[in-house]
């Protein structure tokens, strides 16, 4: 067994924030090794049943759980910060030339570890993973996010069409190195193998028909794709599909919207749209700062919650342009100021943090598996210093309750800010800040 005390940050399952400023987090491992969450509390309430346990005594920091990036491209790890009108001049002056290079299993390799080693730095321990249209590349994320212990989704692109050399592949090959990877990964240690056209528009009706049928035939697979992120987009779909009720449906048409469907951006959705996401159990991966960047648009907060369709945050690299959950929620807090039906939607800190933490793992199927730090959780976690900079010290130092602490390290927080990231009960070797 393990024992920290500190600041204690986890959430029940009313989305409420449960926070003990002495608290008391108790892990160790169950029969496969992982740690797991076996008490968490007060720490005047639970030290007694533990009698001769030794504590690691943090009290000078907030420990929370590890946050949840529910989409993210490792491939664009270096065209972060790349300038483009939009979208899709972004994907092909950028993007497109850059992951042609990932058909090189070294390279792929090199640039896996440094996104791995940058994800935990930020105090991320679980991850929706775009990897290219070459297998190497997804080898190459398995094998590295292995090695650190992390819980990670990852999938061969699909796209066969409307891509240029270099990335585009051939519709059969594609299906059967998607399936033999998935046999090879899925379900190994704390991997999970995602079913993953790139988006509509770059797949022919026969690839989109195939990953429908891998999807029914392994059902426990996550699904991941891109929806109505662009204007420009949205059209094209309509054209390229003209028989589709919408661009969300295109996908619902070839038995892509299911539990475990995760669609980025979601922006551009109509009411009978978001129903079909509530209806089918697909949920939505919220990008506030890649949206903001490419000009996009912004996630309707209060139009989901009324479709009771799921959601949770998500980074997005390299669209987005940080690596840190704290810039995310930021983000989201600025979205929902601007960008819904009626502006000036106000998210609590604890919500934005919640989206990032348990709602996401919520929105993968992970509920009760990480994302939080109750009972039976994997002991994935952060320690944050809340005094990790001048100011944020002095700001957290007058915040009167917990919404306010949390709201400072939102806006004032980044990456200095965490000074241990735990996967499962194992401490990143690359952190170690005092």
């Amino acid at each position: 067994m393990q024992a920290y005390r500190a600041a204690l940050l986890r959430f029940d399952d009313q989305h409420r924030p449960l926070y003990d400023p002495d608290g008391l987090l108790v892990t160790a491992p169950d029969e496969w090794g992982v740690h797991t969450v076996r008490a968490a509390g007060a720490y005047g309430a639970l030290i007694e049943q533990f009698p001769g346990l030794g504590v690691h005594d943090w009290r000078d920091r907030l420990i929370a759980p590890g946050f949840v990036d529910m989409h993210v491209h490792y491939p664009q790890t270096d065209v972060i910060g790349s300038p483009a009108d939009g979208l899709l001049p972004w994907l092909e002056h950028y993007t497109f030339p850059h992951e042609a290079r990932f058909s090189d299993p070294a390279y792929a390799c090199g640039v896996a570890a440094f996104f791995f080693d940058e994800l935990q730095r930020h105090g991320v321990t679980t991850a929706l993973t775009f990897a290219t249209s070459h297998p190497a590349s997804v080898t190459a994320a398995f094998e590295a996010a292995q090695a650190r212990g992390l819980r990670f989704i990852t999938g061969k692109v699909l796209q066969d069409r409307n891509s240029p050399d270099g990335v585009r592949d051939e519709t059969e090959q594609s299906l059967i190195d998607s399936e033999t990877l998935l046999q090879r990964w899925h379900g190994v240690d704390r991997l999970g193998y995602a079913i993953t056209p790139r988006f509509a528009p770059s797949c022919t009706p026969a690839q989109l028909r195939g990953a429908g049928e891998l999807a029914a035939r392994y059902p426990a697979t996550w699904i991941q794709s891109h929806v109505a992120e662009n204007r420009d987009e949205v059209r094209w779909a309509h054209e390229l599909f003209p028989e589709a009720g919408s661009y969300l449906g295109v996908y619902g048409d070839f038995g892509l919207l299911r539990q475990r469907a995760v669609y980025a951006h979601c922006i551009h959705l109509s009411e009978d749209d978001r129903a079909l996401m509530q209806r089918s159990g697909a949920v939505a991966a919220v990008c506030p700062t890649s949206n903001l960047f490419l000009g996009s648009g912004f996630f309707d907060y209060l139009a989901a919650d009324a479709a009771g369709m799921g959601y949770g945050l998500a980074s997005d690299v390299g669209g987005g342009t940080s690596f840190s959950p704290f810039k995310t929620m930021l983000a989201a807090y600025f979205v929902g100021r601007e960008g819904q039906t009626k502006p000036g939607l106000s998210l609590q800190p604890s919500q934005l943090w919640w989206q990032h933490t348990a709602g996401a793992a919520h929105a993968l199927g992970l509920k009760g598996v990480v994302g939080n730090l109750q009972p039976g959780n994997e002991a994935d976690f952060v320690v944050l210093n809340p005094e990790a900079t001048p100011l944020l010290a002095r700001r957290t130092q007058q915040a009167d309750s917990l919404e306010e602490l949390l709201f400072a390290l939102i806006v004032l927080g980044d990456e200095r800010v965490v000074t241990q990231t735990f996967s499962a009960g194992l401490k990143a070797q690359a952190l170690n800040r005092t």
